[in-house]
C-alpha cells in the first residue's frame, strides 16, 4: 500500500486540531458539511425524527439512503483545501465521539507512465479504504487534485485507459454507499470544470473555496501574528494591501500569506530585530499573490 498513499493518519489527530485553529472561515464549512453527512450516518435517528414530528417515516428517509458520501471541495490553489479535507474529517470524528482514519491517495497514482495501471491502483486504494471503515470507525479518502484521473471522459484526447480508470472510480463511488457513511470520499480540485460529468453528479456537496476576503485577510493576520502589538489599523493596511486593489484584481491566497509572505517577514527580521508592522508591510509590497489556475 506505500505506493497508493501519501499517508494514513490515525483520527481524532492532535496536530490537524490544532492546525485547524488558524483556519480562517472553518466553522462554516464544517457545519454545512457535517449537517449534510449526519443523513448518511444516523438512519436510525432520521427515521425517530420523522415519526415525531409528521407521525410517519416519510419517503424520503428511505431515499437519503441513496445519497452518495463524495464532498468536492473545489477552489483556487492556496485556498486552504487540503487542510480543511483533514480538519473536516479529525471534527466530525470528535463530534460524533468515534475513531477513525484518513487516507491521502498518493501524487505517485496519477504519475507519469502510471495510466495502464491506474484502474487498479484506484480499485487498491478503495479497498483498503472500506477495509480501514469498521464498525465504530469512519474512514475518510482525500483525492487531491482530482481533475488528474477523474476528468471528463468527452474529450477526445482521452486514452482509453485513463476512460477505464474514470469508470472505476465511478463504480468505486457507487459502492461506497453500501457502507452507510462509515467511508466518506473528499476530492479536491482546483478546475471544477474538468471533473467528469458524472462524478460531479454524485457530489452530495459542492463546496467552493475563494481567495480570502478583507476581513478573512485581515483575521490571518491577527491569528498568525497579532501578539507583535498590531493595532486595528495597522491590520487593516495589511488585510489591504494583500487585497485585489493594489494586485492588478488578484488577492492574496490564503497559502500565499502564510507560508510566502509571513515567512519572508520573519527572515528579514530574524535574528537582530523583532518583527513588526514596517517588515510586513515591506514584504508585502515586494511579493506579488500566486497566480490564479484556469
Amino acid at each position: 500500500m506505500n505506493n497508493i498513499f501519501d499517508n494514513i493518519v490515525e483520527l481524532p489527530n492532535k496536530g490537524i486540531q490544532e492546525r485547524a485553529k488558524n483556519l480562517v472561515g472553518f466553522d462554516s464549512k464544517f457545519d454545512r458539511i457535517f449537517s449534510n453527512l449526519k443523513l448518511l450516518l444516523d438512519q436510525e435517528g432520521l427515521s425517530e425524527w420523522s415519526k415525531k414530528f409528521h407521525k410517519v417515516e416519510l419517503p424520503i428517509i428511505s431515499q437519503l439512503q441513496e445519497k452518495y458520501p463524495l464532498i468536492i471541495l473545489s477552489g483556487d490553489a492556496g485556498t486552504g483545501k487540503t487542510i480543511s479535507a483533514e480538519a473536516i474529517a479529525d471534527r466530525m470524528l470528535r463530534e460524533l465521539k468515534k475513531d477513525g482514519f484518513f487516507l491521502k491517495l498518493s501524487t505517485r497514482v496519477r504519475g507519469e507512465g502510471l495510466h495502464g495501471q491506474m484502474g487498479n491502483l484506484v480499485n487498491d486504494a478503495f479497498s483498503e479504504l472500506k477495509n480501514q471503515a469498521g464498525k465504530r470507525r469512519i474512514a475518510f479518502l482525500l483525492i487531491d487534485e482530482a481533475d488528474a484521473i477523474a476528468s471528463t471522459r468527452s474529450t477526445m484526447q482521452m486514452h482509453q485507459e485513463e476512460k477505464a480508470a474514470v469508470n472505476t472510480l465511478i463504480q468505486k463511488i457507487d459502492e461506497l454507499r453500501e457502507l452507510n457513511g462509515r467511508a466518506i470520499l473528499f476530492m479536491s480540485t482546483n478546475r471544477l470544470h474538468f471533473l467528469d460529468e458524472a462524478i460531479i453528479r454524485r457530489a452530495a456537496i459542492i463546496l467552493e473555496f475563494e481567495r480570502p476576503t478583507f476581513d478573512e485577510r485581515k483575521q490571518l493576520f491577527e491569528k498568525s501574528i497579532g501578539e507583535i502589538g498590531l493595532n486595528d489599523k495597522e491590520l487593516e493596511t495589511l488585510a489591504d494591501l494583500t487585497g485585489e486593489k493594489h494586485n492588478n484584481g488578484l488577492a492574496f491566497s490564503f497559502s500565499d500569506i502564510r507560508l510566502r509572505v509571513l515567512p519572508e517577514a520573519v527572515s528579514k527580521c530574524f535574528p537582530s530585530k523583532a518583527l513588526d508592522f514596517e517588515s510586513v508591510k515591506e514584504t508585502i509590497i515586494q511579493l506579488n499573490p500566486s497566480p490564479k489556475i484556469i
